[in-house]
């Protein structure tokens, strides 16, 4: 969607949202995706485990800014914080009020059929967290949109991003000798994949938080080996052990530059 909110130009996921949940969130990747999240938010961002902080423990107010179905979102409300989700997807939307109610959690999230551009800008330095989660390679101007984020977040506020990374696309596809593709340097999934059109660079969206004066705490790959199973059974084979070892290489270099999201943890002075 534009910043003037017309929708038809960043990707609506309405015609997709049962899909996204049966190919990621049902499965042992989005169990990876969401550990290694919880993980990193949990050691850098004061409070967010409902301890004290300067002797109070109020909590949180979090903007999950194109939140889609809400899976990370309900774990913040599970732990006492405010959430508010905003998505331009109605159906992903009504998958996060679902989620929260069954989890009995709905007074803890409010949800606005809005786009991240417009209703960030309605919100000047109201948030102290602003997760936005495999997002930017879904718009038009994802270097932009970090503008935007930065609008909500207070001074002090924690700004979380993850991204599809063209590194691990190109991995991906060596791998399934998909060679014309990598020469071509043309990644686009067939109509109605999963697959974004605009994967991104690590070192591009790096330059991009250094531009607008944003330090990186934490910087974690997700699912760094998993999606390279090709055989589909091994992807179930051994949970427990896959998503212990995906935590431990997370962090590690060369590991962490192929994972098929980057997790990117930074803080507004």
């Amino acid at each position: 969607m534009t910043p003037g909110g017309e929708i038809g130009v960043d990707r609506n996921f309405d015609d997709l949202a049962r899909r996204f949940r049966r190919n990621v969130y049902d499965r042992l990747k989005g169990d990876i995706r969401l550990a290694v999240l919880r993980r990193d938010m949990m050691e850098f961002v004061p409070g967010l485990a409902g301890e004290a902080v300067d002797g109070a423990a109020d909590p949180l107010r979090i903007l999950d800014a194109g939140g889609g179905q809400g899976q990370f979102s309900l774990t913040l409300a599970g732990l006492g914080h405010n959430v508010e989700l905003c998505d331009i997807s109605a159906n992903m939307l009504a998958m996060a009020r679902e989620n929260h109610a069954a989890a009995g959690l709905a007074e803890r999230a409010s949800f606005h059929h809005e786009s991240i551009q417009s209703f960030c800008a309605r919100q000047p330095l109201r948030f102290d967290v602003v997760l936005c989660h495999a997002v930017l390679e879904w718009v038009e101007d994802p270097q932009a949109l970090l503008g935007y984020l930065l609008q909500a977040l207070k001074p002090g506020g924690f700004l979380s991003l993850t991204f599809y990374n063209v590194n691990g696309l190109v991995m991906k596809n060596l791998l399934r000798a998909n060679f014309d593709k990598v020469l071509a340097e043309d990644y686009r999934g067939f109509r109605g994949s999963l697959t974004p059109a605009n994967p991104l660079n690590p070192g591009q969206v790096f330059g991009w938080l250094a531009d607008l004066g944003l330090p990186v705490l934490c910087h974690s790959g997700i699912r760094c080996f998993h999606d390279y199973l090709l055989d589909p059974a091994q992807r179930n084979l051994a949970p427990q052990a896959q998503l212990a070892l995906e935590l431990r290489l997370s962090r590690e270099d060369p590991f962490r530059g192929l994972g098929r999201y980057i997790h990117l943890l930074t803080r507004r002075p």
